[in-house]
């Protein structure tokens, strides 16, 4: 069995454990040893960020060819309709290839703990959500998929890979688990 740590990354903290720069990393909140991520999650991210101690399960996780699905919440700029999702669905042209939604919908505002700094807010723009299902993991993909359609990313928030979420976890906050490698939980 692998250990599996579930963890709520928060904004502005690095995917990794060291930096040369000071920036705020995992090591400020994970201290079992001889875990490593599976992927990764923007420092400007959020959310559901997996850390294990078997490269196996690692690459099982993060490696492209195995397709497994992330979702993600999405505040953007502007009001998203059902012809951004579509579009999203039907596939955007970015500057490393195509990339395409396996789902996506309007939301209304998720209940979700507040973020510091705050969201930036103008009284002529209005916000939205999407829930988007991506099985691709290209850099900064979600951001670039919803600027394609005209929609700039505010905020993201990653909040399941393949069968883990966050559910319970505030941010800073993470589970572990023992796993084998058919995800069973």
């Amino acid at each position: 069995m692998a250990k599996l740590i579930i963890f709520n990354k928060p904004y502005r903290v690095l995917s990794q454990f060291t930096d040369e720069a000071n920036r705020i990393t995992l090591a400020q909140y994970i201290k079992t040893p001889n875990v490593y991520p599976a992927g990764r999650l923007d420092y400007d991210s959020e959310g559901l960020l997996l850390l294990t101690d078997n490269g196996v399960l690692q690459s099982k996780i993060s490696h492209p060819k195995h397709k497994l699905k992330k979702t993600y919440l999405i505040q953007v700029e502007g009001q998203a309709n059902r012809q951004h999702c579509e579009t999203l669905l039907n596939g955007v042209q970015l500057k490393d290839g195509p990339a395409r939604a396996l789902s996506c919908k309007v939301v209304s505002e998720p209940t979700l703990w507040q973020r510091t700094p705050a969201i930036r807010t103008r009284k002529t723009i209005p916000e939205s959500w999407i829930e988007l299902t991506i099985n691709e993991g290209k850099n900064r993909q979600v951001r670039r998929m919803s600027a394609a359609v005209g929609l700039p990313t505010l905020r993201l928030i990653r909040k399941t890979i393949g069968p883990w979420d966050l559910k319970g976890l505030g941010p800073g906050e993470f589970r572990s688990e023992a796993t084998d490698f058919g995800y069973a939980r």
